[in-house]
């Protein structure tokens, strides 16, 4: 299992310095991922300030070296997607080869997207992600590409440079069980990242089997395939270490960290290092 960081891309971490000093620490505590959330707006309790997390992304890369770097997740149907796959190239080559693209559809908790006139109605937007996915990845090919769907149209659009990473960026996508839209549209790509909503508590090992056994059915390749789970630990690790083992026994592959949104604390927990497994060392 490997462990990485998650944290918003709004409140302390919205200034570009500062989010990549905790990703330097993270590096040197022995992290493996740093990922950013993805949103325009945040008013609860209050309105923070925000930057958009591509910007410190690439802030992130060159103040580290190992790590991989993403979001957690970019909403796909509010953003353009030939943009969106510059803005990974971009990151991709900027880093060495290593982003990761985290994908969903968002909500519109504070108006991400009503408030600038944008669709509200979610069975668009999940039209729209899986156009946008097949857009990105087209143009990533680096061949001159095409596409006609219900939201998006190109038309011998040609993008260079490929990504370094080779088929593709990894493609993580993330979804609200037990809704199952979301999990066949994992299935075909790299990762998948579960969630529950709050009236049913945390993701749990049993979750992640339900979870995997649905989606089996739907896995068109045997390639590899990441099982992202996020929430916190640190503070009594006995019970982080049986419930970290319970997961990677049921076939999670990542575990990603929520710390504080308190700078001090944040920055505490991100210096602690990962969790452990028994005596086991994070792998990096």
């Amino acid at each position: 299992m490997q462990y990485g960081v998650s944290v918003p891309n709004f409140g302390v971490c919205s200034d570009p310095r500062m989010a990549a000093e905790l990703a330097h620490i993270a590096e040197d505590s022995g992290w493996a991922g740093f990922f950013l959330w993805d949103h325009v707006l945040w008013t609860h309790p209050h309105t923070r300030p925000a930057s958009d997390p591509y910007m410190l992304l690439a802030a992130m890369a060159m103040s580290t070296s190992r790590i991989k770097l993403g979001t957690m997740v970019t909403p796909v149907p509010r953003r353009r997607p030939w943009t969106l796959a510059r803005q990974l190239t971009t990151l991709d080559h900027l880093s060495g080869g290593r982003a990761i693209m985290g994908v969903g559809l968002g909500g519109d908790w504070f108006g991400d997207y009503s408030k600038f006139g944008e669709p509200t109605d979610r069975k668009a937007h999940g039209e729209m992600l899986d156009e946008g996915l097949q857009v990105v990845t087209g143009l990533w090919s680096g061949e001159p590409f095409s596409f006609e769907g219900k939201h998006f149209q190109l038309k011998d659009a040609h993008f260079l440079p490929k990504p370094v990473q080779q088929p593709r960026i990894p493609i993580w996508v993330a979804g609200m069980w037990p809704n199952k839209k979301p999990f066949r549209r994992a299935a075909q790509w790299d990762g998948v990242f579960p969630m529950l909503d709050g009236d049913n508590g945390p993701i749990t090992p049993d979750y992640v089997r339900e979870v995997l056994s649905y989606m089996e059915q739907f896995r068109e390749n045997d390639g590899p395939f990441d099982v992202i789970v996020s929430g916190k630990t640190g503070s009594e690790p006995e019970k982080d270490s049986e419930n970290l083992a319970q997961m990677a026994e049921a076939g999670v592959t990542w575990w990603i960290e929520d710390p504080s949104w308190e700078l001090e604390e944040m920055r505490a927990r991100i210096k602690q290092g990962p969790p452990r497994i028994g005596e086991q060392e994070p792998a990096l």
